[in-house]
């Protein structure tokens, strides 16, 4: 049994000690450094909430030297951002695309909050996915994890047994709760913010919550469910306000679907349906109204 245990020690140790050559420090914000993945040449990947300024970054490398890095994007919708390192030798990542990760499977947290690497090991306790935040992204699958957060977690990568990266982990997703942005998921975004610097997602500007609609009404009215979605809140300005929806309205569909939940919402809001009219029907007075609303492109940090 001692030479099982120190055979699996020291083969999570060389997984460690592996990818650890591809995680550095990140200089963005006053407190701590937080940890970044040089996932490309030049590339690295880090979370949106640790990088608190777009200029006078920098980066503390494995070997310890530090040099300038530059903000290529951000995405606050899946909490990562970009950054580019000009003229540095670091390891480049390795990527585990297939199979995915199961729950169950050993997993191992690394962090560089300073020059020193840290690990945490634990178990994938679940996969949930796909899914999406609440600014709209869409997230392949969400890694929900068993192990002590260090600092440094955010940013770092969560590997395999044999080193290889399965996405990046995150303390701003899922309140309280550690959890993993899958590679899939990094990849796509990290295309997207070195084309073209941002994300752009559709927006109504609303605030929503299920109501039930009263049966003797969605009879009268041929609903066919009575599960809806009652406006409770409005951007002043924002597209749905422009467009004549009102607070009290209650959303039955949206773009030929039915909603019944702020998820229903969220998913006629791609980038793609920027400016693209969407055709609402709406219970208002008790009668059924048809309005035309044209989704902006999402600000930061807004409702749906």
């Amino acid at each position: 049994m001692s030479t099982v245990l120190q055979s699996l020690s020291t083969e999570l140790a060389d997984a460690v000690e592996s990818a650890g050559r591809a995680v550095v420090a990140i200089h963005a914000r006053r407190r701590i450094p937080a940890s970044g993945v040089h996932w490309r040449p030049g590339v690295v990947v880090a979370t949106n909430h640790t990088i608190s300024r777009d200029e006078n970054i920098t980066a503390t490398l494995p070997d310890g030297t530090t040099g300038p890095a530059t903000l290529a994007g951000r995405d606050p919708g899946t909490d990562l951002a970009v950054l580019k390192l000009a003229g540095q030798k670091v390891s480049t990542a390795s990527l585990r695309l297939d199979p995915p990760p199961k729950v169950g499977e050993l997993v191992i947290a690394l962090g560089r909050p300073g020059p020193s690497l840290t690990a945490s090991w634990g178990v994938v306790s679940r996969v949930d996915g796909p899914w999406r935040t609440w600014q709209g992204a869409e997230i392949d699958s969400l890694l929900r994890l068993d192990l002590a957060i260090y600092d440094g977690f955010s940013g770092g990568p969560l590997i395999d047994g044999a080193g290889r990266v399965l996405g990046i982990n995150t303390s701003a997703l899922a309140r309280g709760v550690p959890v993993t942005i899958p590679v899939a998921t990094v990849e796509r975004i990290v295309g997207e913010l070195l084309e073209h610097g941002a994300i752009r997602r559709a927006y109504l500007g609303i605030g929503t919550q299920q109501v039930r609609v009263p049966e003797s009404l969605a009879r009268k009215l041929e609903l066919k469910g009575d599960v809806a979605l009652l406006v409770v809140s409005l951007e002043p300005g924002g597209p749905a306000d422009r467009d004549g929806l009102l607070l009290g309205d209650v959303l039955l569909e949206l773009g030929g679907a039915a909603v019944s939940d702020a998820a229903d919402v969220l998913a006629q809001l791609g980038g793609e349906g920027v400016g693209k009219p969407l055709a609402a029907r709406v219970i208002r007075g008790g009668q059924v109204k048809m309005l035309q609303l044209t989704p902006g492109e999402r600000p930061t940090s807004r409702a749906a």
